[in-house]
Order: C-alpha cells, then sequence, then structure tokens
C-alpha cells in the first residue's frame, strides 16, 4: 500500500477579535492571521492536492497558497466549521454574563450541551469522517493539505484514532496549527498534532 500524508492547517487569526465563530460568522484572516499562515508553510509544498473549507478564513488563504505553487485546489463545503447557533459571532464573556449556567455547561461538556440552535459533535464528526474516507480513497499515495477550522481538526484527528467526541476538546489547535496523519500497509498513524511549522515535521 501507498504511503498517504494528510496535512491538516488550521487558519490564522481571524479579523474581528476574539470570539466565537462557527459556520456563520464567516470572516477573513486579519494581517496577523495572513502571517501566521505564511509562516507556518514558508516555501514548503510537498502536496498534490490542497482541500480547503469554504468558509473565507481558510479559503482565501488556501487560494492564495494553491496559486503560488500551481497546486490543485477543491473547495469541500463539508469541511466548514461547527454551527454554533446563537452563539456565533458573540463574546465569549458576554456570553458568560448573560447565559451562566448554559456557558459552563458547555465548557464542561460540550457533547451533551450545546449552544441554542448549534451543530452537535455527532452530526459534525459525521460529515467531517465521511469527507476524510473519500480523500483517502480518491487520493492513495498522495500528500494532501487540507486547510480546516479548530474543531474540524479535532474531529479529524478523533476519527483516525476511532476517539469519542468527549476526548476532542482535550485537543489543543493553535491559529495555524499544523497535524500530520500518515497512512501506511499498518493503517493510520498521527506524525504530529499542533506543530508550528510544516516544514520541520519529517514525512517519514
Amino acid at each position: 500500500m501507498p504511503e498517504t500524508y494528510i496535512d491538516i492547517i488550521r487558519h490564522g487569526e481571524p479579523r474581528g477579535g476574539k470570539m466565537i465563530r462557527g459556520r456563520d460568522a464567516d470572516h477573513s484572516l486579519s494581517e496577523l492571521g495572513w502571517q501566521q499562515m505564511w509562516a507556518a508553510v514558508g516555501e514548503y509544498a510537498p502536496w498534490q492536492q490542497i482541500i480547503s473549507s469554504p468558509l473565507a478564513r481558510c479559503r482565501e488563504f488556501a487560494c492564495a497558497l494553491a496559486a503560488h505553487h500551481q497546486l490543485p485546489l477543491a473547495i469541500e463545503p463539508q469541511l466548514h466549521e461547527i454551527g454554533m447557533g446563537s452563539w456565533e459571532g458573540r463574546q465569549h464573556r458576554e456570553i458568560a454574563v448573560t447565559e451562566p449556567a448554559a456557558f459552563i455547561a458547555f465548557y464542561r461538556d460540550p457533547v451533551n450541551y450545546r449552544p441554542p440552535g448549534g451543530e452537535s459533535l455527532a452530526a459534525l464528526s459525521q460529515r467531517v469522517s465521511g469527507v476524510y474516507d473519500r480523500l483517502i480513497q480518491l487520493y492513495p499515495g498522495k500528500h494532501l493539505l487540507i486547510v480546516a477550522h479548530a474543531v474540524v481538526s479535532r474531529a479529524l484527528i478523533g476519527h483516525v484514532l476511532n476517539a469519542d467526541a468527549a476526548r476532542w476538546y482535550r485537543i489543543q489547535i493553535d491559529f495555524a496549527g499544523v497535524c500530520r496523519i500518515r497512512h501506511d500497509r499498518f493503517g493510520p498513524g498521527i506524525q504530529c498534532v499542533n506543530a508550528e511549522r510544516l516544514r520541520v515535521i519529517p514525512a517519514e
């Protein structure tokens, strides 16, 4: 079986400052966010295909990176960030004051306590794991880059590890944080989680 590599990079800092951003808070990267992304990849470009979330904070960088290296790019609609319902675009501290019980319940148990109108982690897992499995089938022996979001990155790692959603939030994914998954004849393995630079991760 040929070895397949999947690099996953979270978007950089978006415009608008710190807030709850899910599927519907569609902000472009800030100047710092662009700097974070280019610093993470440098001139390193081993990929045969780039796949991106449709949201601007991922898509715009993916387009720029693909153009810079003349690489094919696919926008994957199912890789958008988890929907955060009525909390979209709101400050954490505001919700902590106006909805303290719901806010505490969410951070203690994000599986069973979602924001009002928010997407469940089970639904997120189903849609992103389907994308991941399809990519593995479509690109055997290739090196792919997925430009996505924090919770999507956690869900993809959880899918590979067969870990339930309650454990996803134990994984820290920083802005422009990089993960790498390797598939070989023994199955998938995590090579790194939340690295700062792609170019320093050995592809072996």
